[in-house]
């Protein structure tokens, strides 16, 4: 009876250890960015701010994992596919680029571990179905970019616009957003270019947009890359307004297109544009408390609209996460599961580039509080009312 007992105290002993060590396990966070390549000026300030997220998660320890994809998708599905199962993330922070994020919906579909993508593109979770039911989105959607973008235009007499985009899924999403909300405005689009974000020229696209004489021209593009467009415009002595889109809003694109960005109109998110802000605008308070953070650790001017959207990736785990532990704990595929689920119910909740509400429908959250017009004045990016 003795032997019995003890065994019995061995057994609720270990139960009890169990349910220790269950308690404390760390939140796996994988994070795949495109630290190098063509989009690494977004992949940089995108892991600046994530080197200052806290330590825990919801009272967990965090263990933050990062990898770099050199802005290949083909290296970003390896990298999730080894965090996944090599390191058996319970979430997957990034890519930065769409075509990586829309390859990576593969893995995290079959592993079923949820994804919160950096991109600018609603493709990755738009319509909410199949593999798309794992991803979520930090910036804001194309579409709302388009709708304000337009707005602005008819409100300033555009009527013709001619269009050149990067020649993959970024450049196609903003041609049918665009397009969508310019017919709607009565804006007609009068020429249609593409480029690749490696090209070295432009000249070619560039004069048959001229030739068409449109009223504006929209660059449609992310980081560094969108500066060549716009120079080869200005060089070519194209007089009117230049609008890009929310992809530029980082110090690279005005360091490296200097006098020939001046003037560039574009949508964006309040943490780019967080000092010039109107004081009720409800997400001014967390886009300057992040701005002067970041700054103070980067340096004056370096906050971007990126390093904003990956800033606002910590309080919405934070928010789910704090549910999800209620069910299940970290390293369990239903813990995964558990936080797919709860990232779906943020209510309110204020993040620096927006105010994010979240539904089984809508997997980015944001409506148009997180999206403002701004324009390069004095080499700064400066709040535009419309």
């Amino acid at each position: 009876m003795t032997s019995h007992k003890n065994r019995l105290r061995g057994i609720a002993a270990l139960g009890a250890l169990l349910l220790a060590t269950a308690a404390h396990a760390d939140i796996k966070v994988g994070i795949d960015l495109s630290s190098t390549g063509p989009a690494a000026v977004i992949g940089i300030t995108s892991k600046n701010a994530m080197l200052m997220w806290p330590a825990t998660i919801a009272g967990q320890k965090a263990d933050y994992i990062f990898l770099d994809d050199a802005s290949d998708p083909g290296a970003a599905v390896r990298n999730i596919r080894k965090l996944i199962n090599e390191d058996h993330v319970d979430v997957i922070v990034g890519p930065n680029i769409t075509p990586a994020a829309m390859a990576a919906l593969d893995p995290v579909a079959e592993s079923q571990t949820p994804m919160i993508t950096l991109i600018g593109s609603a493709s990755v979770v738009e319509p909410q179905e199949g593999k798309k039911v794992w991803a979520y989105k930090m910036a804001q959607t194309d579409s709302a970019m388009a709708d304000v973008m337009t707005r602005y235009m008819s409100n300033h007499n555009v009527k013709t616009v001619g269009f050149i985009g990067f020649a993959d899924g970024y450049g196609e999403s903003w041609l049918n957003e665009f397009s969508k909300f310019a017919a709607l405005r009565h804006i007609q689009l009068v020429a249609t270019e593409r480029y690749n974000r490696t090209d070295a020229s432009v000249t070619g696209q560039i004069l048959k947009l001229m030739a068409a004489k449109p009223d504006a021209i929209l660059i449609a593009g992310a980081g560094t890359p969108t500066v060549l467009p716009q120079r080869t415009l200005i060089e070519r002595g194209y007089k009117g307004p230049i609008y890009q889109t929310h992809g530029i809003a980082t110090p690279e694109f005005i360091k490296l297109g200097g006098k020939d960005v001046e003037g560039t109109l574009f949508p964006t998110q309040p943490v780019v544009v967080a000092r010039t802000l109107p004081a009720d605008h409800p997400a001014k308070k967390a886009a300057l408390a992040f701005a002067n953070d970041y700054e103070a650790k980067y340096g004056a001017g370096s906050v971007t609209q990126f390093a904003g959207d990956a800033a606002g990736v910590y309080p919405r785990l934070q928010d789910a996460a704090t549910r999800a532990l209620k069910t299940a704990q970290p390293g369990t595929q239903a813990f995964r599961v558990a936080l797919r689920n709860e990232l779906e119910h943020a209510h309110e909740l204020v993040v620096p580039n927006g105010v994010v509400n979240t539904s089984a429908k809508d997997h980015v959250g944001l409506d148009q509080r997180a999206s403002v017009m701004g324009i390069i004045r004095n080499g700064k990016f400066v709040y535009l009312s419309q």
